[in-house]
């Protein structure tokens, strides 16, 4: 069992940067992929970056691809998103989640077991 706890959200301006964290329980981190989603008001939610198990693999969405930058501190049991250059489009609740799978680049929402409740970010123009 994997428990998943976002932090770092908020309001800020088009062109500004937030970092979102997610703390992770356990002992075998470093075994799970980990994924970064979002969800905005009245749409599905959506793949935005995820990373390998030993941090070595990264995928991007193309929407946030030079924008945003995820990484990992296992040692932390940490996942990070780094989201630079923000947009108003950007505005939604973003979620980590992980999955068992941590060796390969998943991007299907359904191959992730753990979620996290998500953290909200805004984006004002």
């Amino acid at each position: 069992q994997v428990q998943l706890v976002e932090s770092g959200g908020g309001l800020v301006q088009a062109g500004g940067s937030l970092r979102l964290s997610c703390a992770a329980s356990g002992r075998t981190f470093s075994s799970y992929g980990m994924g970064w989603f979002r969800q905005a008001p009245g749409k599905e939610r959506e793949f935005v970056a995820c990373i390998s198990g030993s941090g070595g693999r990264t995928y991007y969405a193309e929407y946030v691809k030079g924008r945003f930058t995820i990484s990992r501190d296992n040692a932390e049991n940490t996942v990070y998103l780094q989201m630079n250059s923000l947009k108003p489009e950007d505005t939604a609740v973003y979620s980590c989640a992980a999955t068992r799978y941590g060796r390969t680049i998943l991007i299907v929402q359904k191959e992730y077991e753990y979620w996290g409740q998500g953290t909200q970010v805004t984006v004002s123009s």
